[in-house]
Order: C-alpha cells, then structure tokens, then sequence
C-alpha cells in the first residue's frame, strides 16, 4: 500500500487529487454538533495543499435515501473553511459533468473543491464503476483518508481506486499501524473494556484477539448478559442471551480457559434511559425495582476495574460503561475515562460511543490513540480484510498506474 509520503514526492503545482475523507458529523437543526472528523481531516489536506495541489473533496454525510437538501455537504464546507482559513468552494451537481470540470481547472494551486453528498447517488452504495469514473474524472490520483468508510464496499472507496493510482492519507495510515500493533503483537498484560449496547459486536473482537487477551472490564449490554446468564436479576435491562452460548465456544472453545471477565458489582439503576424519574443504586445480587434497568455501574465497580486495570500495559476501551448521554448515568464511564486520562498504559478507545465520551469527558488529547472508525476499527480488529483498504492494495499489485 502507497502513503502519501510517496505521493507528495511525485506531485508537482496544480496536480489534481481526488481525496475522500469521512466527514460525516452529526448535526442538530442543521448545525455540526461535533468537528471531531473535520479536524482529524486536515493533516492530509492540509499536506496536500502545501504541495499546491488542487484537492477535489468528497464525502458522504447522514443516510440520506436520495437527494435531501438538510443533507448537504455545504455545512461542512463551511466548518473546513473556518478550520482552514482558506476558501473552500462547494459544487451541487451530482454527478460532476462538465460544469463541474470547468471549476476545477479554475481552482487555483491549494484550492478545495468539495462535491455534494455522495449518498445522493445510488452509484455510490452499489461500489457502480461509472460512478467512480465520473468522480475520478479530470484528477489524477487518489488518495482515501477516510478509515471510517472502509469498510464499506462503495464507490468513493473500492472502485474509484482502479480508476487513478492510489495513496493511504495521514489518517488511514495512522489507523492501520496503530491497530495494527494492537490486534497482532499488544504489549501485555492486555485488557479490553467492552461497553455499550450491543453484545454481537464485541463478540468477533473478543474472539479473535482471545490468545493474547489478559481480561475483560465488563459493562453495558455484555455484562448485562452475562449477568442474566449467571442468574443475576437484571430487572428490565436490554440482554442477548442468544449470544452466551457463542461467546463461550469463541472465546474459549468451552474450556473455561478464556481471558478473565470482570463483572460489576453494584448499578445505577433507572426507569427510562433519557428521562428517568427513579433513579436507585444497588448492589450485584439485588432485585432492581418493578420497570427499573441497569443502566450504569457504580462506584464500587469502578474501584475494581481500576484495581484489574492497574498493571495492564495495553488498554482498547470500546463501549461506554452506562447510557453516559444522561446525567444520571453518565458516572461509571466519566470515572472509567479519567482513569484511563491518567493510565501509563497505551489506551487506545475505538467506537463511536467510546470516541464520543471520550471528547464529551475531555480526555482524547490525553490517550493515546482515538480511532475515527466504529465498525471500521471492530472490523479489522477481527482480522476482516477492509474493502478500503483491500483496494488500495490491488491498485499497487497492478490495479492503476
């Protein structure tokens, strides 16, 4: 796979680079609530633009089905423009026809031309090469920053890479070797915290990185489960019960000889997970109340994950430990993330949730390592080949040249 350290040495003023980024941000009433992606971006087009190339930009943006104006990729236009202090010039038309060719002859050394929402042209999801030739038109290469997608099979990252010769950017490159280092060769002891809603998305991770796996902090669904299966009431909490029996074939072929999982054991428990109007703490063994969830660990079980934590020398923290978006319980995971903020370990937090929690609690400049990639980064660290990736890797076996 080509870098674009190597691409930066072929480039020469004005050369035009087709670079997809994923600058998906959420919005609310059409503002971006979080510049996280955006700003992860700019390293890559910030290098290319110092080569003086003429960076055409595409992304895609929410799920829209069709063409939706709320959805335009003109808001993160704007949010690049105020990051970069450079203009950034958007373009509607889709697919980019002649019109579009036009502007970017006219785009000045440096300059950004960003396309329209990529999603509101079937070609994109269906990985169509017409689609991809009509995006690769008139650039001559390209260059996929955008980790977060590629693990799609779409257009702007599969099939346009046989359309011009193709680079990693900063971001993708950075992603690969970090999560690289820790699906293969982790420096142990190695422990996981696995949070969040759903069980059957850790299951592959756990399993495939089981033989080199010390432990697991345990929270969110996962435990919940677990705990059901054990025989813990969990009053009226979310659990995948169908996925006990193949956790423990997967994760240690039904030995009992698996990496240690670390239960809680007290809860913060709540009627309703965005307005509660109980809210109880209670010990591991203890029926909650009538209607009442799990929906945080307290803090007798976030002093015995620090405990378990301590001696670790690699964390990947992926999950939150409660329904952190709600104040009241939000307390185990911003307890777990400020102790992470301190650990001398290498933590890297993979997840959308985690990553979020992560900048909510202020702590994702002090980690090592905050991937941009949800599915993407579970996906590789199972050991799947990334179709992004994938066709980065044929362009250099003989795909463009």
């Amino acid at each position: 796979m080509r870098t674009i350290t190597e691409l930066l040495e072929l480039l020469q003023p004005g050369d035009p680079v087709l670079l997809r980024c994923d600058l998906n941000v959420p919005l609310d009433q059409g503002q971006i609530t979080d510049t996280n992606r955006i700003e992860a971006s700019l390293p890559t087009i910030q290098a290319l633009q110092e080569a003086r190339a003429r960076i055409v930009l595409m992304t895609h943006l929410g799920r829209p089905d069709g063409t939706d104006p709320v959805l335009s990729t003109a808001v993160v236009a704007r949010s690049l423009q105020e990051l970069l202090g450079s203009e950034v010039v958007h373009f509607d038309e889709l697919p980019p026809g002649p019109r579009f060719q036009e502007q970017l002859e006219g785009l000045p050394e440096g300059g950004i031309l960003m396309m329209e929402n990529l999603r509101f042209h079937r070609g994109e999801k269906s990985n169509d090469p017409q689609w991809a030739a009509a995006l690769a038109n008139g650039c001559r290469y390209f260059v996929n920053d955008a980790f977060g997608c590629s693990h799609r099979v779409h257009a702007s990252v599969v099939a346009v890479a046989s359309c011009l010769p193709s680079f990693a950017g900063l971001l993708l490159t950075r992603e690969i070797e970090i999560l690289s280092r820790l699906r293969d060769d982790p420096v142990r002891p190695f422990w996981i915290i696995a949070g969040g809603a759903k069980v059957r998305d850790k299951i592959g991770v756990l399993a495939h990185l089981a033989q080199q796996l010390d432990g697991v902090i345990c929270g969110g669904g996962l435990a919940n489960t677990l705990l059901e299966g054990a025989g813990v009431p969990v009053g009226q909490s979310a659990t995948e019960p169908d996925s006990l029996a193949q956790m423990a074939q997967r994760l240690d072929g039904g030995t009992g000889q698996g990496p240690e999982m670390v239960l809680p054991i007290d809860f913060i428990t709540g009627d309703d997970l965005i307005d509660p109007t109980r809210v109880q703490q209670i010990v591991s063994g203890e029926e909650p109340e009538p209607g009442m969830m799990l929906l945080d660990v307290g803090p007798r079980s976030v002093e015995l994950f620090t405990r378990k934590l301590q001696s670790a020398r690699t964390i990947f923290w992926n999950g939150p430990l409660g329904v952190f978006e709600t104040e009241q319980f939000s307390g185990g995971t911003q307890s777990m993330a400020e102790m992470l903020a301190q650990h001398p370990g290498q933590v890297v937090v993979g997840g959308g949730d985690s990553a979020a929690a992560a900048r909510l609690f202020g702590i994702a400049d002090s980690v090592h390592h905050v991937s941009t990639g949800g599915g993407a980064a579970l996906e590789f660290l199972e050991g799947s080949v990334l179709p992004g990736i994938a066709a980065l890797d044929a362009d250099l076996a003989g795909g463009s040249q």
